[in-house]
């Protein structure tokens, strides 16, 4: 397309740009002072649990539970991703009361989400409901709530395409695989030694004994 295309010059689409990433940059500063203490308690229900971590969602937070899933793994703790719909249709199977459930939804309306939730509370697992509505169906139904701080609508075009948010939980969960690695000592040279291929895996064997690094 060329540059006027809907007469739209690209000095215009720089600014456009900018104003997406200076909304995103304001969202993701406003997690700090106001989220560590949820990520502390999720780090050590996950150092507790006597089995895995299982993290689901659905759409864009579903996405976001598969990647905190691969997060913790590569972080020392074990996870697995279940996407809620396949759930319903029988894998919650895999989830017994041992496990530690992690499920994402910004505004807590999804009726798949609560049903899950509902029905694993009855099979007396315990889920964790990361979500921007704390009051919300799918908090109510869930064992604790790690509330975030809500997304300004802006920050989210539309209040309906998950952008800012997904990254707001995006770096929700990095701060717990962080936290929760350094709680269990595990360190970068078990990261490379479980993570044998690709650039992670052709790194020089040098000392990686140390722990992840802590907050002064």
């Amino acid at each position: 397309m060329s540059s006027d295309d809907h007469g739209l010059e690209d000095e215009g689409l720089a600014d456009l740009a900018g104003e997406v990433l200076s909304r995103e940059s304001a969202a993701l500063a406003a997690l700090v002072g106001s989220v560590e203490s949820s990520v502390i308690t999720v780090a050590r229900q996950m150092l507790g649990v006597a089995g895995k971590v299982v993290t689901t969602g659905s759409g864009t937070s579903g996405i976001m539970a598969e990647r905190l899933a691969h997060l913790l793994s590569v972080c020392g703790t074990p996870a697995m991703y279940l996407p809620s719909m396949d759930a319903l249709h029988g894998g919650m199977g895999a989830i017994t009361p041992s496990d530690l459930v992690v499920a994402i939804s910004k505004t807590g309306q999804s009726q798949e989400l609560t049903t899950l939730v509902d029905r694993l509370e009855r099979r007396g697992v315990h889920v964790v409901a990361v979500t921007e509505s704390p009051d919300s169906p799918f908090a109510s139904a869930a064992s604790s709530v790690a509330a975030l701080p809500p997304t300004p609508a802006d920050a989210d075009p539309g209040d309906m395409i998950a952008m800012a948010s997904t990254l707001a939980v995006g770096a929700w969960s990095d701060a717990v695989a962080v936290v929760t690695m350094s709680l269990r000592g595990h360190t970068l040279g078990d990261v490379v030694d479980g993570h044998p291929a690709g650039g992670v895996g052709r790194r020089v064997p040098g000392d990686h004994s140390a722990p992840v690094v802590r907050g002064a």
